[in-house]
């Protein structure tokens, strides 16, 4: 009889407000193919007990949070810390959100310690389409907390009966396009439809991609129009901003910047990773609002970076996860086909010889060295 691979699943310590925990109702649908382990007090940030999980499954345990990470395979959202790594055996396969094209000491990490790894932002199809992503809840939870700022600001969105709100979007790209939706619906469904039936002037959302944003005199006159900027770029140089710091002062006083691509400052990395938006922080779920005189501005952007020129700016590390449970089902629908197939086969079993999910898998391997 062949022995049931073993899943450990540690649940984040990250911030306080990261409650992202995968829900039960996938944990029950991976003991059908595996003994699935919990770290105690898994989901219990959103509500969910071990009960909740194990529903008298035998194929379900709980088990302390250092031995999570000691199974065939561990599944977290997040990277783990440095230091957990240590928790890691060889050939063990780690499941993650890893960012490898950003994280080149990660990747070197990983393969120093014999690590497998899958990268769950990198999983793509056959037409380089994403199949685990959350691009939707990255674009509408951050235009919906930069609304919400002018909507307190304002006390009710409309500076006259007739002026739009003007939302500037860099980038067409998949956030890129679901921001051009959300911002014309002010972020949120239920304030779009209320302003509807207040007759506002509603919103105009223009998108822009690389043939305007590098020419300077054609962005400062859509910078000085904009109520909202935002960053849905996906850069070819992580080393060079897309807006530069002094291009902030072309921005009215009242505007919000909206940070949706999220990339870190990494200076000391080869090659280096800088923010699109230059100068501006980068939030968390704990904090995700920063108002130009934040003391926190000059303790998340390096001393080294022009940060003089400062907007309102909404910046997190994890959008989706301000929805925590709806986050976390839309994850586990995309992954049951994945984990399917990688559990059938394993991390050396897969190819670029199998099948569409398969091949999906392959893309998104560790680098080797």
């Amino acid at each position: 009889m062949t022995q049931r691979p073993t899943i450990g699943f540690p649940h984040m310590n990250k911030e306080s407000g990261e409650k992202r925990a995968f829900l039960p109702d996938f944990i029950q649908y991976l003991s059908s193919f595996a003994d699935v382990f919990l770290a105690e007090g898994y989901g219990s940030r959103i509500g969910f007990s071990f009960d909740d999980y194990c529903q008298g499954n035998p194929n379900v345990v709980e088990v302390e949070r250092k031995e999570a990470f000691s199974k065939d395979y561990i599944i977290i959202l997040r990277s783990p810390a440095e230091a957990e790594f240590d928790f890691i055996p060889k050939g063990a396969c780690l499941i993650s959100m890893l960012h490898f094209p950003t994280r080149p000491n990660r990747v070197q990490m990983l393969n120093r310690r014999s690590i497998h790894a899958i990268s769950l932002d990198s999983i793509i199809d056959d037409y380089n389409l994403r199949l685990v992503e959350n691009m939707r809840a990255v674009a509408w939870n951050g235009i919906e907390a930069a609304f919400d700022i002018l909507e307190r600001r304002w006390q009710g969105l409309p500076r006259t009966p007739t002026d739009p709100i003007r939302v500037l979007i860099l980038g067409t790209g998949m956030v890129g396009k679901h921001a051009i939706e959300a911002a014309t619906k002010f972020g949120n469904v239920e304030r779009n439809t209320r302003y509807i039936e207040q007759n506002g002037p509603g919103s105009v959302a223009v998108s822009v991609g690389r043939n305007m944003t590098e020419d300077p005199v054609k962005m400062e006159a859509l910078f000085r129009q904009a109520d909202i900027l935002v960053d849905a770029t996906q850069r070819r140089d992580s080393g060079k901003p897309v807006v530069p710091n002094a291009w902030i002062a072309w921005l009215p006083e009242h505007a919000v910047v909206v940070d949706l691509a999220v990339d870190p400052y990494l200076l000391d990395a080869d090659p280096p990773t800088v923010r699109g938006i230059e100068g501006i922080p980068q939030g968390n779920l704990d904090k995700y609002i920063f108002e130009p005189q934040d003391p926190e501005w000059e303790q998340t952007v390096p001393s080294s970076v022009p940060s003089s020129h400062r907007r309102t700016s909404v910046t997190c590390y994890s959008w989706p996860g301000i929805y925590p449970e709806a986050c976390m089902a839309h994850y586990a629908r995309q992954m049951h086909p994945l984990m399917e197939v990688l559990l059938a086969k394993g991390y050396s079993g897969i190819s670029f010889e199998g099948g569409y999910f398969e091949r999906a898998l392959c893309r998104a391997k560790l680098p080797s060295n």
